[in-house]
């Protein structure tokens, strides 16, 4: 045994060829501090090593290396002095493996990702197996490379191949891998390390020229000038185009590269220390490592719940056969759980299979499903007009129209016929789940199951607890949502549950602004391009639907009278009134149309300024985004004190994955400790005049005194 250490041990496997393994004693290799401290003394000890001719690099465990350990981000960053530190110590480790007297070959298996794609650059070959995903992915956490990925990259398959690698944080599969030259070979998993040893024996053996392989990540980038002006203006404007000024990590790698093309490793790593450390002080740095560190809760929460869960979904039934219901008998069968659709008009099993039918067809035209494959999973999903097809399933979700009686009735019925322990859940966006319970002999197998359209897009689904749900019934849930690829998030009953009880005021914050004249275009382009949200208020609520949104305020306004009154003269309330219901009919705030190229197109309605009797009033965009986000943000801090949510992680889960909050800005409880408690406070108390949607609560004041962060732990 050469080393050994917790997560590497190193030994000679042949004659002079040694094998340094990640080994760690989690369920994956990872480079936290402790591991980089280990890796450092491993080669130390190979690099001293006088019989030492060759080494390979592989893993223990079924993947090779995920990346660096994220969760020491946060804490790490906050000292801009020890990150500087860390970075250059880190990533000269790396350094260690390319200076080995000897060849090297990484055998990898599974994911090489960030931290653990480096390592492979620091070898002179790369076999990988065909499991292998090899990729960059850091701009995804705001970051970039940190191990010298921006200098070795660009020399081992040029700089146009790495700039997009770098840029996009685009995973590999292996033929792509291998067709760039950011791999040496591809082979089957079980001749993996064969092919690593062998590789290794002709480099010894001189029959593969490693020094030559090795010579240029040592040097300035081999291209002149004239291809290097061309590569950076190329790259720079496509992540203008793609990426926008709200994210600066890919802006940032393009520049690391620039910076360090004409010098040899030493300057180049340099430059790209400089530009990862300016990253981690970055807002959108900390919002998006917060976005995975959420995640990762978030699906902590769901694996606990599939263990916990007592009752399997093995086959599921939607009542109810819309587009939605479609959507969701796709989903279920797509991801392996067969369904039955139940309606009781022809029609609407018609519609609902076409609408998979269409998802499906999609999926073959871009080349992601063959036709085998999409019979499948239409063979999957069984339309029927009768309540004895969904006898023996393992739950039922209730997609029918959205109102109470009507929703009321089909459940009680479908009590009557299905089995006493099928779990019954309703997709309600609005409705009380404690309410619609009260129809229920057993309310304790029914819950919420809250999908958002279009279900095979939208990641979200709340899953709604009521009072007499029980934990049983809420973990199978969460367990047979998890399997269709949605993450869950377990809300407790409200009016609006959590995602539309907080949208509600935001919206309503729009609607204040436009009844005092303010042009809605504005106020969209403002929080599209400013704030970052993906459409504004006004396209939002054409795409939700005028009329639903109109639904929603009497719905909310039972629920919280003094502060989301319903109020007949606002804007929605008169589109909604003159059958102006947005995207559905073609006209809302914006009419809809197609464009000369057949494209969907939207324009401004001229009716609807004089309906609404917009002048010419202008308000600053920091104003815009004050009205529009700070009744949000309150509404978020009610949920999260009253137990709606568990988490305010959570809670910026569900904004992100529900509403597309801008990632960016990580979510609004993320948002809110950016702009800092006390600063929000003061911006809230300005506009408190215009209702109780603008008044902060005094547990937010408290923590505002104390201190206290709502993400701390």
């Amino acid at each position: 045994m050469i080393y050994q250490g917790d997560s590497i041990r190193v030994e000679f496997v042949e004659d002079g060829i040694a094998e340094l393994q990640f080994a760690a004693a989690g369920s994956v290799n990872k480079f936290d501090q402790k591991t980089l401290e280990e890796f450092s003394q491993a080669l130390t000890e190979l690099a001293n090593d006088k019989d030492l001719r060759g080494v390979i690099v592989t893993s223990a465990k079924p993947t090779f290396i995920v990346g660096a350990d994220i969760t020491e981000f946060l804490t790490l960053f906050a000292d801009v002095e020890q990150t500087k530190v860390w970075v250059a110590k880190a990533s000269r480790v790396f350094d260690q493996l390319e200076d080995l007297p000897v060849p090297t070959v990484a055998a990898v298996a599974g994911f090489a990702l960030g931290g653990g794609c480096e390592a492979t650059l620091a070898c002179d070959y790369r076999v990988v197996d065909t499991s292998a995903v090899i990729g960059l992915p850091e701009v995804k956490l705001g970051l970039i490379p940190g191990f010298g990925g921006t200098m070795r990259l660009p020399r081992i398959i040029g700089p146009d191949n790495a700039l997009e690698l770098i840029t996009t944080g685009k995973n590999n599969k292996p033929e792509d891998a291998l067709k760039i030259g950011l791999v040496d070979a591809v082979v089957m998993p079980e001749k993996l390390r064969d092919a690593a040893l062998s590789m290794v024996k002709a480099a010894v053996s001189g029959d593969l020229d490693w020094r030559a392989k090795r010579q240029p990540k040592l040097e300035p980038l081999k291209a002149n000038d004239t291809e290097l002006t061309m590569t950076f203006v190329t790259a720079k404007a496509m992540a203008a185009a793609q990426a926008g000024k709200h994210y600066p990590a890919p802006h940032a790698a393009i520049k690391a590269v620039e910076d360090g093309a004409k010098h040899g490793r030493e300057e180049a790593l340099n430059a790209e220390n400089a530009a990862f450390v300016g990253l981690t002080q970055t807002d959108a740095c900390r919002a998006q490592v917060g976005i995975f560190m959420a995640d990762q809760l978030v699906k902590g929460k769901a694996k606990k719940a599939g263990k916990l869960a007592t009752k399997e979904i093995k086959r599921a039934a939607v009542l109810g056969a819309g587009i939605m219901g479609g959507g969701i008998a796709y989903q279920s069968a797509y991801k392996g759980v067969p369904v039955v659709m139940k309606d009781i008009r022809q029609e609407a099993l018609d519609l609902g299979m076409s609408e998979a039918s269409k998802i499906l067809g999609k999926l073959v035209e871009r080349g992601r499903m063959d036709h085998k494959k999409m019979a499948k999973v239409l063979s999957s999903i069984t339309p029927t007009l009768l309540d004895e097809g969904v006898k023996g399933v393992d739950i039922v979700v209730e997609a029918v129209v959205e109102n109470p009686d009507v929703k009321g009735k089909v459940l009680a019925q479908m009590e009557s016929v299905v089995d006493d322990d099928t779990i019954i859940v309703s997709n309600t966006s609005t409705i009380s789940i404690d309410r619609l319970a009260k129809n229920l002999k057993d309310p304790s197998r029914f819950c919420g199951m809250h999908f958002f359209n279009p279900v095979h897009k939208m990641p979200l689904v709340e899953v709604i607890r009521g009072e007499k749900t029980s934990d049983e019934t809420v973990a199978a849930v969460v367990a047979y949502a998890t399997r269709m690829g949605k993450t869950a998030i377990v809300v407790n009953d409200c009016p609006g549950f959590l995602v539309n009880r907080v949208l509600f005021p935001y919206l309503a914050g729009f609607a204040g602004m436009v009844d005092e004249g303010v042009d809605f275009a504005g106020i969209d382009k403002v929080m599209e391009r400013q704030f970052g949200w993906p459409m504004g208020p006004a396209y939002l609520s054409d795409v939700v639907g005028i009329d639903t949104a109109d639904h929603c305020t009497v719905v909310m306004a039972e629920g919280f009278p003094s502060r989301m009154p319903r109020d007949t003269s606002s804007a929605i309330a008169k589109l909604a009134a003159a059958e102006r219901f947005g995207q559905k009919n073609g006209k809302g705030f914006y009419n809809y149309g197609v464009d000369k190229k057949g494209r969907p197109a939207k324009e401004k309605a001229p009716e609807v300024y004089e309906m609404l009797s917009i002048g010419d009033k202008q308000l600053d965009a920091d104003e815009i985004i004050a009205r529009c986000m700070v009744p949000m943000v309150n509404e978020c801090v009610r949920c999260l004190e009253e137990g709606i949510v568990a988490s305010a992680a959570e809670c910026d889960m569900a904004l992100l994955y529900g509403l597309g909050f801008p990632p960016f800005r990580g979510g609004p409880f993320r948002y809110l400790e950016t702009v800092g408690l006390d600063k929000f406070i003061a911006l809230a108390d300005k506009y408190a005049h215009l209702g109780e949607m603008y008044q902060v609560t005094d547990g937010l004041r408290d923590m505002a005194k104390s201190g206290k962060s709502y993400l701390a732990g």
